[in-house]
């Protein structure tokens, strides 16, 4: 597992996404990322996440941010997702989990006490420079964009 820090360089990345588009770390190259994890589509707190997301887009595309949301998910189920909930900005599949393990977001996950592996809801901010501005991991939804806002700011 991956422990990264603020001031890391992000790992790159290369995953196909929702819009018949792929999207990789080099095309946001001198703009800074906002890449979140999430760990599943349609799925009450992901969905949060996501609409929160959307509905703050023309703040965050302002600052000169991208965001990127990132889950295992296949590309039809991000399509489903998307479009369901109008979702304007690409989400990309991580099948094969490179990507998480790469961010450290696989991890073992404990529900009524049954372990298994999962994603750890958390966002990376990345500078325009391709470090990591901040982490944030077991990422609460509520008010977690204006924090993500707050930090984009500030960088």
């Amino acid at each position: 597992m991956a422990d990264l820090k603020t001031g890391d360089k992000a790992p790159n990345f290369t995953m196909p996404a929702t819009g018949d588009r792929t999207v990789s770390l080099d095309s946001f190259a001198g703009k800074p990322v906002v890449l979140y994890f999430y760990p599943k589509d349609d799925t009450s707190g992901c969905t949060a996440q996501a609409c929160d997301f959307r509905d703050n887009i023309a703040q965050l595309n302002k600052i000169g941010a991208a965001v990127v949301g990132v889950s295992k998910d296949s590309i039809p189920s991000h399509e489903k997702f998307a479009r369901k909930f109008d979702l304007n900005f690409p989400l990309a599949s991580d099948t094969d989990g490179s990507v998480c393990n790469a961010y450290g977001v696989w991890v073992e996950k404990s529900m009524y006490g049954r372990k298994y592996m999962g994603i750890e809801r958390a966002t990376f901010l990345i500078d325009d420079q391709g470090k990591i501005a901040q982490i944030w991991r077991k990422v609460k939804v509520t008010d977690h964009v204006n924090e993500v806002i707050a930090a984009l700011k500030a960088v």
